[in-house]
């Protein structure tokens, strides 16, 4: 444990009665006294508290102002950063030569410089990559600030009622607002699939702002595994497990997030690690695919299920990435890969459970829908 680092908030956390576990080189709460599943419809019906410390805040400077960042960032992520209209962010992945995501982060541009967001397991690897890959530019991680995300339908009436104007951004906006207790950078995005904030604050201030928000009748802490059973309904990918080094975003299917500027016939095409690969891959498509699952019967077929295309014998097609049981959608649910030709939805494929093999459906991404304010 004595490894282990810990957020501002810890003090908080053990306070509140958390259930700590070690996460990403962390003490973090996996769960509260309400309990896993309690938390997690929580923050689906009201609003949920989480502490994101952990995460990586980033700026990048440079003498030529955003242009010249933004055609820096260009040359490691495969995504448009140089059409990103001021006050707007935008999902990203640095990528390596195989054309497999190193890591998955947020960008934002903020007045003449990028503000990026970055997982905490792969933090320090980020900063020397861009350290390494943006000559020109100044690499200024954030270290005197905590990310808190306020999650969930009420998540809105409550922070515009502390903070005046949260309720007037979209979903993707950021902003920079006066509150009692210091400048907020928030942004309107989160990773649960429900409307609400990220928020910067400064360490000194952090416990007393998660102190008011926790004092308000709609919000109660959130551990980590509400956070999981939350973005798996909501079919998103958590690193490491779902995507990793040796996954493209088009096997990840994540193309989405690969703007037409930036394939190829683009005016910006290519000119990222693993161009080569992943740009024909956007047209072709790869030899598997990230597909959602839903097994039949009330087991979840979790990360590192075998799957297979018959109910005996055969090859196998592929591997989940994660599971859980649902308990917006009330059903076990998973991710992973299996190959193209059996990404289908609908198709039935099966999972190696205890030595059986159990059927599940492909199924459409995501398990619930969004909820967010565009």
């Amino acid at each position: 444990m004595s490894d282990l680092k810990t957020t501002v908030l810890n003090a908080l956390h053990r306070e509140l009665g958390g259930k700590m576990v070690p996460f990403a080189g962390y003490d973090m709460p996996v769960q509260y006294p309400l309990g896993v599943m309690k938390e997690h419809l929580h923050c689906r019906a009201r609003a949920g508290l989480f502490d994101v410390s952990h995460m990586g805040q980033v700026i990048v400077r440079a003498p030529g102002g955003y242009a010249e960042v933004a055609a820096a960032m260009e040359a490691l992520v495969p995504v448009d950063v140089a059409g990103l209209h001021e006050g707007r962010q935008r999902y990203a992945m640095f990528t390596n030569d195989a054309g497999g995501i190193e890591d998955d982060l947020m960008v934002a541009h903020r007045d003449e410089e990028l503000f990026v967001v970055v997982n905490a397991g792969c933090k320090d690897a980020d900063i020397q990559r861009m350290t390494d890959h943006m000559p020109g530019c100044e690499i200024l991680p954030v270290t005197h600030r905590a990310l808190l995300a306020l999650q969930g339908p009420e998540a809105e009436t409550v922070l515009e009622a502390m903070v005046p104007g949260a309720g007037a951004m979209r979903f993707m906006d950021i902003a920079i607002l006066t509150s009692d207790w210091g400048d907020l950078w928030l942004s309107r995005s989160g990773y649960t699939g429900e409307d609400g904030y990220e928020i910067s604050v400064e360490e000194d201030r952090v416990e007393e702002f998660a102190r008011a928000l926790l004092a308000k009748d709609a919000v109660e802490p959130i551990g980590l595994g509400a956070r999981d059973s939350l973005r798996l309904e909501a079919g998103l990918c958590l690193y490491g497990h779902d995507i990793d080094a040796g996954t493209t975003p088009v096997e990840a299917n994540l193309g989405w997030a690969i703007q037409k500027v930036r394939r190829s016939g683009g005016k910006r095409a290519g000119g990222f690690p693993g161009a080569d690969i992943l740009l024909p891959q956007l047209v072709s498509g790869g030899g598997r695919r990230r597909v959602g699952l839903l097994p039949e019967g009330r087991a979840p077929m979790r990360d590192g299920t075998v799957l297979f295309a018959d109910e005996a014998g055969g090859e196998t097609i592929g591997t989940v990435t994660s599971g859980a049981f649902g308990p917006s959608i009330e059903a076990p649910m998973s991710m992973g890969y299996v190959l193209t030709d059996l990404a289908a939805p609908g198709t039935t494929i099966y999972g190696e459970v205890r030595g059986k093999r159990m059927a599940a459906k492909v199924a459409s991404l995501p398990f619930k829908p969004a909820n967010f304010k565009r």
